[in-house]
């Protein structure tokens, strides 16, 4: 089954950009991607809300286009009051789909705000908005960093869904077998939502290996091996990366994943590469 057949389809995600150029830049590939009929955008959220003003002036230039955006959410350092007034402006803007964070506390804050854990967040936008939202939370295949062990981290998960979620969108990951186990695993604990993978495109090899040592993701030895030796080659990586995660996104959705959702740190052709090798389209 591609991407393309499955009523989840796919989605991708941007961050804020923080200068003029960088905001052309996301537009023309926002356009890009659109091409390809994502099911939605969303748009990150930083630590403690250090970029929620650029949040939304993102998520709103980003939604010009007709496609749903969801805006990333996250309660570490956020109070009820501010969150609910944020609700409030997103109910109003039309906005009715979110992706539900726990979030990180920036350097230099001083309290973990009123909701400590995602679960709790899903909780309160459930109270004050009912089902006006559809809300994505995040899921860990190979269990978050933080966690105390996989199975605290399933549990966890499990939390989430339970609070009220609609669907969740795992880290990335270059092992099938650890999303199949996952969801396996949540479905046993009565987990029924979709469960979709994130998926990194691979193009350079430093920034990889910092991003993955940060959140907890595997980069397998002989994918970081094969990196090593293609040294500053960015065209023999690109080629690398593409081949890798086509085959892994591939797999995924021959195994049943409802979708697939881009982590396209505002870059449109390492995607559109594997999206067109898994669809067919040349």
């Amino acid at each position: 089954m591609s991407a393309q057949e499955h009523p989840l389809g796919i989605s991708f995600e941007f961050f804020p950009p923080n200068t003029d150029a960088g905001r052309e830049k996301l537009m023309r590939n926002r356009d890009l991607l659109a091409e390809r009929n994502p099911r939605f955008f969303s748009v990150t959220y930083g630590a403690g809300g250090s970029t929620q003003n650029r949040t939304i002036t993102t998520v709103n230039a980003v939604r010009e286009c007709g496609i749903t955006t969801a805006p990333h959410l996250s309660c570490v350092g956020s109070e009820k009051a501010q969150l609910r007034e944020l609700l409030t402006d997103y109910k109003a803007q039309g906005i009715n789909s979110l992706v539900a964070l726990r979030g990180d506390l920036p350097s230099g804050m001083g309290g973990i705000g009123e909701l400590r854990y995602a679960n709790e967040l899903v909780e309160f936008i459930r109270e004050e908005t009912g089902d006006h939202f559809e809300i994505a939370v995040a899921a860990y295949p190979e269990s978050h960093p933080q966690a105390a062990s996989f199975e605290s981290d399933l549990q966890n998960f499990a939390r989430k869904m339970n609070a009220g979620a609609n669907l969740a969108i795992t880290q990335y990951f270059f092992t099938a077998d650890a999303y199949f186990h996952f969801v396996e695993r949540a479905r046993q604990l009565g987990v029924e939502a979709p469960i979709i993978p994130g998926i990194m495109p691979i193009t350079n090899y430093s920034k990889l290996a910092r991003f993955s040592d940060a959140c907890g993701a595997e980069i397998p030895r002989w994918i970081r091996k094969q990196l090593e030796a293609y040294g500053d080659d960015s065209a023999a990586i690109a080629d690398f990366g593409e081949e890798v995660i086509s085959r892994l996104a591939q797999r995924l959705l021959d195994g049943g994943a409802p979708g697939l959702h881009f982590y396209t740190l505002n870059q449109a052709e390492p995607t559109l590469k594997i999206v067109d090798n898994i669809t067919g389209r040349s």
